[in-house]
């Protein structure tokens, strides 16, 4: 793995959860419902830096395409959710849509890596 590979991967992460709490803070509880509006606008900004410099280094770690940047980011974005929404909501990743889900990720992630 290359070091656009990792800076890719690890922008991407940092996108995928500041997008989860910028979208799902508010189902949390009541508390962090009132503050989730400023925690949005809190995290845009960084959010769409890390989508500029997570696509910037893709691009040039997957060999100049933009549509593997893409189901790259897709996969990842599954990887995340599952996990924050089980962790903070309380919702079941383990039902069979979820999991089937969580494995075509992976599977992405491998194609888009490894051919």
């Amino acid at each position: 793995m290359n070091l656009n590979m990792l800076y890719c991967f690890l922008c991407f992460m940092a996108l995928h959860i500041a997008v989860w709490f910028s979208t799902n803070l508010q189902l949390v509880n009541d508390e962090l419902a009132a503050k989730s509006f400023q925690v949005m606008l809190i995290l845009a900004v960084p959010t769409s830096i890390a989508a500029y410099y997570g696509t910037k280094f893709g691009y040039a770690a997957f060999g100049e395409s933009a549509w593997s940047v893409r189901f790259f980011g897709f996969a990842l974005s599954y990887l995340t959710f599952p996990i924050l929404t089980w962790w903070l909501l309380g919702e079941s990743m383990f039902t069979v849509k979820t999991a089937l889900c969580v494995i075509l990720s992976f599977t992405i992630v491998a194609i888009q890596v490894y051919m």
